[in-house]
């Protein structure tokens, strides 16, 4: 039997991304396949132009299929065009895209998405704040980039599930600790950002809540800094070493768990090619609060009742 060859189109070079590429090279090897990976580095020119020299390239050397983590809510409609013309397969992660009905109706290779449910995630995180903030409060809420879907939709599910006495000032980072530490450190130069105006602060992956606290870490006001330390700090994807492991350390108050999308994703390729059947259109991995929303109600009263 023939080995099957992957591509496999990551965003960015973030911790996550880490995860989801370090998931795909072993699930890969499990399944007697193979996988080369690129990252794009949060530039959505690079990254289309990676994989139209890929589906570009001469036919021996073709892929079976491309996996593709998108940076813009286009989802690059064209070079997954020109895949699926080409006899390659086409799998987009994390995102949701509106035109993978329409290339599996005049398709005869697997196309399909596995993803986080964004929107989902984001009605988590309003939640984890009204728990937090059981009287209200201000919320510097740190999103990722203008154009991203995923940060898009964590917004809205955010805003759809916060209560109204929840005031929500937001802040734009990509997805990288070095560029929510930038950021935060460019916003708290405005003399009018202090910390006795925000009551928690809220961010849509882990590692900018850890780029944010080193930008509040560098501050030289002693009051200042300590105040802005010890406000609870949310994110988003709970790996085992870093989110769910702040949590326990207290660096972060809660996480939301979304895992990685590769390992499902690759399965259900493999499966398909060798079958010859479509997957599922669409599959969700699973979520939570990291701690429940319980524990973190609990833990938000037990502190308020100590002040």
């Amino acid at each position: 039997m023939k080995q099957l060859h992957f591509v496999l189109s990551l965003p960015s070079d973030n911790s996550y991304q880490h995860e989801q590429a370090e998931s795909a090279t072993k699930t890969a090897h499990r399944l007697g396949a193979e996988v080369q990976i690129l990252n794009a580095n949060n530039d959505a020119v690079t990254q289309s132009q990676q994989v139209l020299e890929i589906v570009q390239s001469g036919s021996g050397s073709r892929p079976d299929a491309i996996l593709l983590e998108p940076l813009t809510t286009t989802g690059l409609v064209r070079p997954a065009e020109a895949a699926v013309a080409a006899g390659i397969g086409w799998v987009v992660l994390n995102s949701d895209v509106d035109y993978l009905s329409g290339l599996r109706s005049r398709s005869n290779v697997p196309v399909f998405c596995v993803t986080r449910d964004h929107t989902e995630i984001g009605r988590i995180q309003g939640r984890q704040f009204a728990a937090l903030l059981p009287a209200g409060g201000m919320v510097l809420y740190i999103q990722g980039p203008v154009n991203n879907s995923a940060a898009q939709q964590r917004t809205a599910g955010m805003e759809s599930t916060k209560p109204s006495n929840i005031h929500i000032k937001a802040l734009r980072s990509n997805w990288e600790e070095a560029s929510a530490f930038q950021a935060v450190s460019a916003w708290l130069r405005l003399s009018t950002n202090r910390a006795s105006s925000i009551d928690a602060v809220g961010s849509q992956y882990d590692g900018i809540a850890a780029g944010a606290r080193r930008a509040f870490g560098d501050l030289p006001d002693t009051e200042e800094r300590k105040r802005w330390l010890t406000l609870p700090f949310t994110g988003v994807d709970g790996l085992a070493s870093e989110g769910k492991a702040w949590v326990d350390q207290g660096t972060l108050a809660a996480t939301v768990v979304s895992l990685t999308t590769t390992q499902i994703a690759l399965e259900m390729l493999v499966k398909a090619v060798r079958d010859g059947a479509q997957p599922p259109l669409r599959t969700l991995i699973d979520l939570g609060s990291y701690p429940p929303l319980e524990m973190l109600a609990a833990r938000a009263k037990k502190t308020a009742a100590a002040k």
